[in-house]
């Protein structure tokens, strides 16, 4: 098992900040590829080695050897207002082939905004061919989207969406998109097996609900497992494992309670409401989730990583036959709040950290 990684030595070499870890787990060093960015929120990699970048200010943006683009043209307005903006992006399964990439955004205004899907061609520097696939419902503050999303082995996409923080309610309505997580085909449509589909008054798309924030997913696809984790109110952050049709409870049942000090609801379980694999208390500010599947650090496969916004690092969670085993806390000397964390097809973890010097952060090994 792993333990706390304490830094040896920090030294600025070629223009980059590398930090040289020993962890009994093995070795790693901490690389900044860049600090150019405003505020990023999501990242792919492309095919060639470079990465897009999506900054919450609303511009998608290529990272290669370090250097960073002009704005990608083409990419939709979106609403840059409290928790809004640019979101998500992620490549088509098929990308080499036909090049799509899907990208998540807030519209709409500040009192009736939405979470759009939407997909279009990369080619070059642009976008062409952009297409609107899904668009949740309005709803009345811009903030708790959610907003992440991935493709499942049948082509399928989960994608999360939060609860408005005002309308934490919806979250238990099944007539409303809010504070759920939905099911779609890869052009916007319903799958035929979501578990809601043949129940009039619903909204097809849900395939769980009782959700508060879900501000990651990540899927294994040789166990066919989803996994999400809820940004919780005051406490109450939670490590869920996804099924369709599960109730998991926001906001009838909850680990913590409003930050005014209020109950939010005096119960930690109910018949017929899913309790989370693990839940932190104080909570953690959850945001970005990886599940290791690399070569370069074989000692982490398998496990999750998350990083904290509050305490700015990456908690490492051990998991054995898809349940949290012994956890423990990374990368501290980054000393940002860490938004999200991918796993590189080279094995390596990519960071990204939040600010208008916004970083991307490599960890390779030693």
């Amino acid at each position: 098992m792993k333990y706390l990684a304490r830094i040896i030595l920090a030294f600025f070499f070629f223009g980059v900040w590398v930090f040289e870890q020993s962890a009994s787990a093995g070795n790693y060093r901490l690389v900044k590829i860049t600090d150019e960015l405003d505020n990023p929120w999501g990242l792919a990699f492309l095919p060639n080695g470079d990465l897009l970048v999506t900054e919450l200010s609303g511009s998608l943006r290529r990272v290669s050897d370090g250097k960073v683009s002009d704005p990608i043209r083409n990419v939709p307005d979106v609403l840059y207002e409290g928790q809004g903006g640019l979101m998500d992006v992620v490549l088509h399964p098929d990308f080499a082939s036909n090049n799509l990439v899907f990208l998540t955004y807030a519209a709409g205004t500040s009192d009736a905004n939405h979470l759009v899907l939407m997909s279009a061609r990369l080619e070059n520097d642009a976008l062409v061919n952009p297409e609107t696939l899904y668009k949740t419902q309005n709803r009345n503050r811009p903030v708790h989207y959610g907003g992440r999303f991935v493709f499942l082995n049948d082509g399928t996409i989960i994608l999360t969406h939060g609860d408005a923080f005002d309308e934490r309610e919806k979250a238990q309505d099944l007539s409303s998109s809010t504070g759920k997580i939905l099911r779609l085909t890869e052009t916007g449509g319903v799958p035929s097996d979501n578990p809601f589909v043949s129940q009039s008054g619903v909204e097809p798309e849900i395939f769980s609900y009782g959700h508060r924030n879900a501000q990651a997913v990540v899927y294994d696809p040789v166990s066919n497992k989803i996994y999400t984790h809820e940004h919780g109110p005051r406490g109450g952050d939670e490590l869920n494992l996804m099924r369709p049709g599960v109730n998991y409870g926001w906001p009838a049942i909850t680990y913590g309670i409003d930050y005014s000090g209020a109950k939010i609801s005096p119960y930690t379980s109910l018949p017929g409401m899913e309790q989370p694999l693990t839940y932190w208390d104080p909570s953690i500010a959850p945001s970005g989730m990886t599940l290791y599947q690399g070569d370069m650090f074989p000692e982490w496969q398998g496990d999750l990583f998350m990083t904290s916004l509050r305490f700015k690092n990456v908690y490492q969670i051990d998991m054995q036959d898809g349940k949290p085993g012994a956890q423990q806390t990374l990368f501290e000397d980054i000393n940002e709040r860490l938004r999200d964390i991918r796993t590189a097809p080279d094995g390596s973890l990519y960071i990204l950290a939040e600010g208008e010097n916004g970083a991307i952060w490599q960890v390779l090994r030693k």
